[in-house]
């Protein structure tokens, strides 16, 4: 974070849809050349406020102030300083990478000479060079990906909105775009970033706002956010029905949320959760004896697979937060497809 300049503020705004209230009486800030992250699961109301944010949609109540310019009243108002990179693909796909991008710069008043040395910048800073020529409906999931970003940038904003940029992408480019991201953020661009990808959130944020249900729960940084994790000691478990032997079946099977009712009856000052339906997670202040609690397992009829230490995350904050299991919301996403 470069200096505590507010360049975006919102102050209580909501929206409904029908009955349903997909923003409910939000309010935060964002510091100029800061990377703030909106870290929540499906359904949060994260695409609905990146909406109101950039003009696509109207907030029933509250204000929205970017630059100085009163959002509220003009929505576009600010639209000159913003990229937006939506959840999904607003590029054509009859035409090539390399025409998409110059029809973008043309939207923004570039010259024909500029637009195309400019697009030829972007296809390569993105590794699309050798695709340029192909029709974009061609692209792979992770081609597009970036080519959409790239199109949000043609202009040079110096204010970027990104909605889940790798969700459902490859390895590799989501390792690309993440890098890219924070290169922009490094020469100064201001990003407003929404996730649910937990790890994302605490790679490139340097504030983050946990949402759940259209509300904010939580707003900090995330070196504030990890220093709750300090002193605490973790350990996870894998388990796993017995392997039948002589033709027996197993006598029991395994339940993950069982076993873990089972620990903290025996062991009142650890905490557990099942984080799978074969792994469990012991959180405790003070180092984790692995022993007794193997025997304990095994007792109620599972086979440790694994213990394993493992260093506390900010991901043990957010399901502290929000009772939600970053699992849960990486399984949902994956079902339903596209954010909220």
């Amino acid at each position: 974070m470069r200096n505590h300049e507010t360049l975006i503020e919102v102050d209580g705004v909501a929206k409904r849809f029908g009955d349903v209230v997909a923003v409910d009486s939000v309010a935060f800030t964002v510091h100029r050349g800061e990377l703030f992250g909106f870290l929540g699961p499906n359904g949060a109301g994260k695409t609905t406020t990146i909406n109101m944010l950039t003009g696509l949609a109207r907030p029933d109540t509250g204000a929205i102030n970017i630059a100085g310019i009163d959002c509220t009243q003009n929505p576009r108002g600010a639209q000159h300083m913003i990229g937006v990179v939506p959840d999904e693909s607003n590029l054509y796909p009859e035409l090539s990478g390399f025409e998409n991008l110059c029809f973008c710069g043309s939207l923004y008043g570039f010259r024909k000479r500029d637009r195309e040395a400019r697009a030829r910048e972007l296809l390569d800073q993105f590794g699309l060079a050798d695709a340029a020529g192909r029709k974009f409906a061609g692209y792979s999931k992770g081609m597009k990906r970036k080519l959409t970003i790239a199109a949000g940038i043609i202009h040079g904003p110096p204010i970027l909105f990104l909605d889940e940029p790798t969700t459902g992408i490859d390895v590799a480019s989501a390792r690309q775009i993440r890098q890219r991201i924070a290169d922009l953020n490094a020469g100064g661009t201001t990003v407003f970033l929404t996730t649910h990808y937990i790890e994302e959130a605490e790679r490139l944020c340097q504030r983050i706002a946990f949402i759940v249900k259209g509300r904010i729960v939580r707003i900090d940084t995330v070196d504030a956010l990890m220093h709750e994790t300090d002193g605490r000691h973790v350990v996870q478990f894998s388990v796993s029905d017995p392997v039948p032997t002589g033709g027996k079946s197993a006598a029991v099977t395994v339940n993950a949320a069982d076993l873990c009712a089972a620990i903290t009856g025996a062991f009142p000052h650890l905490q557990c959760r099942a984080i799978a339906d074969t792994a469990i997670r012991v959180e405790s202040p003070a180092p984790v004896r692995v022993g007794p609690l193997v025997r304990l397992l095994e007792d109620r009829g599972a086979e440790v697979a694994e213990a394993r230490k493992i260093r506390p995350s900010l991901e043990e904050v957010f399901v502290r937060i929000t009772g939600i299991e970053p699992a849960a919301m990486k399984l949902e996403k994956a079902k339903i497809g596209g954010g909220a």
